[in-house]
């Protein structure tokens, strides 16, 4: 199977390319255009263009950081331009190959569905209210245009990936081996997870799976909250549970990061997956984190 990846660089990326290369993949990175004055996002220009090069599946996960740091006016438009202009381009671009890929997977976020201490989302919950929520609505909208060309499209609404290698995990570890690990707020506030080993297992079994189609949540079944997570890595990084770092103080340092972000509460369920009979492989948060957290322990 031939399979066309963008946002090979990062953590997700990285990750998939590693096991679908070893499940029987042909991977080809799509590049960046070089150069701070390129209008053309995607560098399609090196892709082989012959009938003999149709790509099966294409996995599109590029866009801007939406965690590095304050979310200014400008890296505010560069997280909604990343995503939605990448994407159009890439599929302006397929739309002129003479032969379409069987599926498209696009990447999205919880962030879909906003802000909830109550209640319990799933694929068929509303958009939320918010940047983020708006950022992916706009994505998702641009895929659109593929089930015209008759492609199955899925939109993977990505949950915090927990790994051993980056990610939001990572970026927790300094401050909580410095003693400082805090809750946020009242710490009451949902998280849904998922281990990287489950999401790219998870993406090999939708390519496999014909039938899956539209949003799905790439969340474990069992999501977890501030304060339980906390006390989780506390207890694995030897560390107190002592500190709590109030709601206003979190606003004034993040801004509306912290809002959308890091207070947000998302209680979503994998509807879809749970319904195609995807077997979890990692429902533990204290497994996951003693895994991810091994040489720091």
């Amino acid at each position: 199977m031939k399979t066309l990846v963008t946002g090979c660089s990062g953590l997700i990326g990285n990750a998939l390319i590693d096991y679908l290369f070893q499940h029987g993949h042909s991977i080809q990175c799509l590049k960046r255009n070089e150069g701070s004055t390129q209008t053309q996002v995607w560098a399609t220009q090196l892709l082989p263009t012959n009938t003999e090069s149709v790509f099966d599946t294409v996995i599109h996960l590029a866009g801007e950081n939406v965690a590095e740091g304050r979310w200014t006016a400008t890296r505010k438009e560069r997280i909604f331009t990343s995503r939605i202009e990448g994407t159009r381009q890439l599929i302006d671009y397929i739309s002129m190959l003479p032969i379409k890929p069987k599926v498209f997977l696009c990447a999205s976020a919880i962030g879909f569905y906003g802000h909830s201490m109550d209640e319990i989302f799933n694929e068929d919950s509303p958009l939320g209210y918010g940047f983020l929520a708006d950022v992916c609505h706009q994505w998702e909208k641009q895929t659109k245009r593929l089930s015209v060309m008759g492609i199955r499209t899925v939109n993977l609404r990505f949950g915090m990936v927990l790994s051993p290698k980056g990610g939001a995990l990572r970026k927790m570890v300094p401050p909580f081996k410095a003693y400082l690990g805090a809750r946020l707020g009242d710490g009451q506030q949902f998280i849904s997870w998922i281990s990287i080993r489950d999401l790219v297992a998870i993406v090999d079994f939708i390519i496999k799976q014909s039938t899956i189609q539209g949003p799905v949540n790439v969340v474990s079944p069992i999501p977890t909250n501030n304060r339980i997570l906390t006390e989780t890595l506390c207890r694995i990084l030897h560390r107190p549970a002592l500190l709590k770092i109030p709601e206003f103080v979190v606003k004034l340092l993040f801004g509306q990061m912290a809002e959308e972000m890091l207070l947000c509460s998302a209680r979503v369920t994998p509807k879809v997956l749970l319904e195609a009979d995807y077997n979890f492989q990692d429902q533990s948060l204290e497994a996951v984190l003693r895994y991810c957290l091994e040489d720091e322990s």
